[in-house]
């Protein structure tokens, strides 16, 4: 008996060793990853999610040869957190983008407070409504199993123990910033477009008759536009979020020229 836990303590050891250096990635990706890594979810949960997704990723990538002692330790925390943190942003990229749109569609419709994103303020209706309606749907078709297979390519692209160079994070970083906004903007355009056919057909019925108080006929429709436009779009928006999403787990690290 003792002979066989003589001989089981090694490969335990360095199973948990592995674990443990998983668990460090994992863990940042978790934290930012949508659905899983909202503030609402309890924290005990997210532990769970965590545990379940090295169960999941640890058996598939290839462990670490270098022997466990502080110094590895100190270094793997660091590269495995920052690894996790890199692949976390650049997919909380798309939660940004989505309450980017909302904002920009909320500002066109007058459904927001003017510069209401300047400060810690709630985000309007609509963009919670986008960002539950995406995440739902992310979640629906997958999300769990694309953030898996996106964690284990990770590991090619970001082997165990290497940091990145900064100016490849630099580079690849703004792509991710010129995509979000680029996706947020695109979403947002038949809100914006309303807002300036709008206020074209305003301008031109003040000019034909000023003694009209067109704010007061005018208020309304923009407002009822809006929310048909989101009634109508919606469904559009998030697809082309959702694809985007889609490419983006694909191929993290392609920089977009």
């Amino acid at each position: 008996m003792n002979e066989l836990l003589a001989e089981l303590l090694p490969f335990i050891s360095a199973t948990l060793w592995h674990g443990f250096v998983v668990f460090l990635r994992v863990g940042a990706v978790v934290l930012l990853m949508p659905a899983f890594g909202e503030k609402s979810v309890p924290a005990r949960i997210k532990l769970v999610v965590i545990f379940a997704f090295v169960l999941i990723i640890a058996p598939a990538v290839k462990p670490s040869e270098t022997l466990l002692n502080l110094d590895s330790l100190a270094w793997f925390t660091v590269t495995e957190t920052v690894s996790g943190l890199i692949i976390g942003l650049g997919i909380r990229m798309f939660i940004l983008a989505l309450q980017t749109a909302a904002s920009i569609a909320a500002q066109s419709t007058s459904l927001s407070q003017i510069l209401g994103g300047a400060v810690a303020t709630p985000m309007p209706a609509m963009g919670y409504v986008l960002i539950v309606g995406g995440i739902a749907l992310a979640v629906m078709t997958g999300l769990h199993v694309k953030a898996a297979e996106l964690v284990i390519l990770s590991y090619d692209l970001l082997p165990i123990g290497s940091l990145p160079s900064g100016s490849s994070i630099s580079i690849w970083g703004v792509s991710q910033i010129k995509r979000a906004f680029e996706l947020a903007f695109t979403l947002a355009a038949p809100f914006v477009i309303l807002s300036v056919l709008y206020n074209l057909a305003l301008g031109v019925i003040n000019k034909a008759m000023p003694q009209l108080m067109v704010a007061f006929v005018g208020a309304p429709v923009i407002t009822a536009g809006g929310l048909f436009i989101l009634c109508l779009a919606s469904p559009m928006m998030l697809a082309m979020w959702l694809s985007a999403l889609d490419e983006f787990l694909q191929s993290p690290f392609a920089v977009q020229p």
